[in-house]
């Protein structure tokens, strides 16, 4: 469950859907792109509001944090999170 404080999922008119969390895009998501934006914010909520994201949707990834340093385990890969936005493609390996 993605918990609703100062959050909201809608669908644009391109097929993404979207997790705002504040004013941020979270997560935007279609069939071939997942895109993970922190909006400068690396926080534990955020990292929360993108987790629940992808258990909500079934999209497979999984931030996590260790050191300091965020990464992103997507489709057996630990791949970094060192800038504010992440786009993993679905559908074919990352890294």
């Amino acid at each position: 469950m993605i918990k609703k404080y100062k959050t909201a999922i809608y669908t644009d008119l391109n097929g993404f859907t979207n997790v705002i969390f504040h004013s941020t895009p979270v997560v935007t998501f279609n069939t071939d792109t997942i895109t993970l934006n922190t909006g400068g914010w690396w926080t534990r909520t955020t990292k929360d509001r993108m987790n629940s994201s992808s258990d909500v949707f079934n999209l497979g990834f999984s931030v996590i944090q260790r050191n300091f340093n965020w990464f992103v385990i997507y489709q057996g890969n630990k791949i970094p999170f060192n800038t504010s936005v992440l786009t993993l493609k679905r559908g074919e390996l990352n890294g």
